[in-house]
């Protein structure tokens, strides 16, 4: 039985919620680093190409070891896609909630896109071929997917609807907009002299200025 002693309980298990998250934290920690590895291994190699090997090799670790944390290759491909989608969706939610204007919330939307598929993931998840997922995971993928494109959509028919935004279908405009930025991994190089949060700053105001309403 648990006693409190001076507002403090004795309880044996009342430690033990709190270490539980402390190993969920601890864990997902670690899948980020298996994802980050698997990353520059999908970019150097593909991903037919490359092996658990050869992500744990670069981790310094055994393959056996990553094993604990995922099944397969198709998992960590499935990881990386999902991951990245959950902080895409996170960083809509968090521009949404600014009240800024439709530029700036675009603007803030794409420097932070492009600041985390060339630095947090490295280049390469968001450009992997999510195709090669079985059919319930690719279900999962699209689905946040399509969720992340929506808010895009929202993001530029609001700027239209204010006259901020030239009109157009948002649709395409979309399509235009993730195309422009999910090819930067292909060309970026992270010792050339221009940085990831740089890229995006320019690439933000092109993408903007484009959209905006001019005048005559």
């Amino acid at each position: 039985m648990c006693r409190a002693v001076e507002g403090r309980s004795l309880c044996p298990n009342a430690v033990l919620p709190s270490r539980a998250r402390m190993e969920q934290r601890k864990t997902r920690q670690r899948r980020v680093e298996i994802l980050k590895s698997a990353a520059a291994a999908f970019r150097r190699r593909g991903y037919h190409g490359a092996s658990m090997g050869e992500i744990a090799q670069a981790l310094h670790t055994t393959k056996g070891s990553l094993y604990y944390y995922f099944k397969n290759k198709e998992e960590i491909l499935f990881f990386c896609h999902d991951y990245s989608l959950d902080i895409l969706l996170g960083m809509l939610e968090r521009v949404e909630a600014t009240g800024g204007s439709p530029p700036q919330k675009l603007r803030g939307l794409v420097e932070s896109f492009v600041h985390h598929i060339l630095d947090d993931l490295r280049g390469t998840a968001m450009t992997l071929d999510f195709q090669a997922l079985s059919a319930p995971l690719l279900r999962r993928v699209i689905a946040k997917r399509d969720r992340f494109d929506r808010g895009i959509r929202r993001l530029l028919q609001e700027g239209m609807d204010a006259g901020a935004f030239a009109p157009g279908d948002p649709k395409l405009l979309t399509f235009a907009i993730l195309g422009a930025v999910n090819w930067i991994p292909r060309w970026f190089d992270p010792a050339g002299p221009a940085t990831s949060e740089e890229i995006g700053r320019v690439f933000a105001e092109y993408l903007v200025s484009g959209l905006q309403h001019r005048t005559r």
